[in-house]
């Protein structure tokens, strides 16, 4: 059986323990040449940690008696380059950095941080150190460059290896939407993080430290220390490491066989389990070459296939825990001024947000264009890995999308929360879409949208009301991973449906369960020259009698009736398969009809 180190970012642990390795050293001669400094963004939980282990394990000095061990087998073991074991190795993780309190505080939690990683350096050090390391409680900065001078006088260089450099920073900057004093008095002028940088590249220049390699999750505070710090290569959205961290479609495909063998899956089976990773977990490009193979989310992959092994089935939640605090990132995108403008726009498949290029000059003095202008917006949603790069359009434009269905379910789960603040109507409207799932009778959500949910929009929200947003309140409403794969604008015969619900293979087994396919349309209440009092006052039996209503009505049967067939025969159970023309009147009321 295969151990997916699933949690584990330790390389030495994972190599010497047998777990599971995909291996990533043939990028090591590529990353020399790359730079002497290099900085590489990607989103949480993709295996940064992980690679700046493989890097700590391939050039310390300490494991040149394990290197056999360690990288025999793997592509750097057949021809290493002449740098492996060679340096004494700094480690930073900025993740372990305190954010909360006032500046000094934030000072204080970043030194003891700097200061213990130089104590476990001295300890791990102890046999090439000639001299000792002069440790300052109130001064880390003097701490680190005490130890750097030391070990260049040993007859070594450092290298340092800094995670999550802009972890601490950006918490600092997100907690607070209103108010980036904080955050400017850590990096502006002589702050913290500035004179930190400053140092490392004299110390860099001065010969005392070779390399250094730097993870992060955005560019915001490396704009801001760039007076301090550059002389660092960005290799993030280089084509050359697209997939240096995240897992390829090859790579996946052997992992889902080998697991599938352990369970006994038929053929069939095994691609259905490959394809539920691919609608959950795949779709993230780095780069804006499109010929560059997109990558999945290693961590939930992991997830999924740790569970699948044990159980011979796919867990019931596709959203691993571990993630949640990426919908912080869009609720901080949603607070900002013009920021729920901007999440309806990612949601539009039929309108999707581009950019010319990515933002990558945040910093303090663009503060507020970062709070304000949808461009910088999206290019951090880009960077927090809620939108990926999908193509490009005619111009050359990038287009961004929603990566997956796994993030799209975070997207509208901000969504709910924003129409449903109060826990009671939340809890109704689930317990109404459960009795949905099971009976294929909309009218009691109908009712609830009409009665709860089209009365909290604003109306901003009124005035550009239209398909779209119709459809996205009851994808909202609807939207159930743990039962259901949800898609909207489903690709039926190279035409397009609004939305379909496809129970998932694993939940087939509860027969209360049915398909669903949706139509949606929508009629301006002044094609119906009719005000919303009036519509309120009519009969569902009235609304139905109107012919505009019809003929909405029966254009979505007729869609319908095209994609139902192509369903049906893939999955194989048209008894299950229920498809529904939904019509909304303004945002007053909902008409709807079951095709026969």
């Amino acid at each position: 059986m295969i151990k997916f180190p699933y949690g584990i970012s330790d390389f030495h642990r994972i190599r010497t323990d047998d777990y599971l390795y995909v291996d990533r050293t043939a990028f090591i001669p590529v990353l020399e040449e790359a730079g002497r400094q290099l900085i590489f963004l990607r989103p949480r939980r993709f295996g940064k940690s992980l690679l700046l282990s493989m890097l700590a394990n391939y050039y310390d000095v300490k494991t040149t008696g394990e290197f056999d061990t360690l990288f025999g087998n793997l592509a750097i073991g057949q021809q290493p380059t002449p740098e492996h074991n060679q340096y004494l190795i700094l480690r930073w993780d900025f993740s372990k950095v305190s954010a909360q309190g006032d500046l000094e505080h934030i000072r204080s939690s970043l030194f003891q941080h700097i200061n213990q990683a130089i104590k476990d350096f001295v300890r791990q050090y102890q046999a090439q150190l000639t001299f000792s390391v002069d440790i300052y409680d109130d001064d880390a900065l003097g701490s680190f460059q005490s130890v750097v001078n030391v070990a260049k006088s040993s007859g070594y260089t450092v290298y340092l290896l800094i995670d999550e450099y802009d972890n601490f920073a950006n918490d600092v900057l997100i907690q607070d939407t209103t108010d980036a004093a904080r955050y400017r008095e850590l990096l502006q002028g002589e702050g913290i993080l500035k004179t930190l940088f400053k140092i490392i590249k004299a110390s860099a220049s001065e010969g005392k430290i070779a390399r250094v390699f730097i993870t992060g999750v955005s560019p915001i505070v490396l704009s801001d220390m760039t007076s301090g710090y550059n002389v660092a290569t960005s290799i993030y959205l280089d084509e050359d490491f697209n997939s240096l961290c995240g897992l390829t479609e090859n790579e996946l495909s052997t992992l889902v066989q080998q697991t599938a063998q352990s369970c006994a899956l038929p053929p069939t089976q095994t691609a259905t389990v490959m394809e539920t990773l691919q609608q959950f977990y795949n779709g993230y490009r780095f780069c804006a070459d499109m010929t560059q193979t997109t990558v999945y989310n290693p961590t939930l992959c992991f997830y999924f296939l740790r569970h699948y092994q044990k159980k011979c089935q796919a867990p019931e939640k596709m959203l691993d825990g571990n993630l949640a605090m990426d919908a912080g990132r869009i609720r901080y995108i949603a607070a900002l001024p013009q920021g729920s403008t901007v999440i309806d726009h990612i949601l539009d498949e039929q309108n999707p947000a581009m950019l010319q290029e990515l933002e990558n000059q945040f910093g303090v003095e663009n503060l507020r264009e970062v709070q304000q202008d949808s461009h910088y917006m999206l290019s951090l949603l880009y960077y927090f890995g809620v939108l990926t790069i999908i193509g490009r359009n005619g111009l050359g434009k990038l287009i961004l999308g929603i990566p997956n269905l796994v993030i799209h379910s975070l997207y509208v789960e901000r969504l709910k929360q924003h129409a449903l603040p109060r826990t009671q109507d939340e809890q109704w409207a689930s317990h109404l879409a459960e009795q949905f799932y099971q009976t294929a009778d909309l009218q009691p959500l109908a009712d609830f949208m009409e009665h709860k949910y089209f009365a909290v929009f604003s109306n901003r929200d009124y005035c550009w009301s239209n398909e779209l947003t119709v459809k996205t309140a009851f994808l909202t409403l609807l939207f159930n991973d743990t039962w259901y794969i949800m898609d909207s604008e489903t690709a039926l015969q190279r035409r397009y449906s609004d939305l379909v619900m496809i129970i998932r293979p694993s939940m087939r087994h509860y027969a209360p369960l049915k398909d669903f396919i949706f139509e949606f349309n929508y009629l301006k209440l002044d094609d119906l020259k009719l005000t919303g009092e009036q519509l309120r006052e009519k009969s569902v039996a009235e609304l139905e009698a109107m012919p505009p209503v019809q003929k909405a009505l029966q254009d979505a049967l007729v869609q319908l009736r095209q994609y139902r067939p192509v369903l049906e025969s893939k999955y194989q159970q048209p008894e299950r398969l229920y498809c529904l023309a939904v019509v909304a009147l303004g945002f007053e009321r909902v008409v709807w009809r079951l095709l026969d």
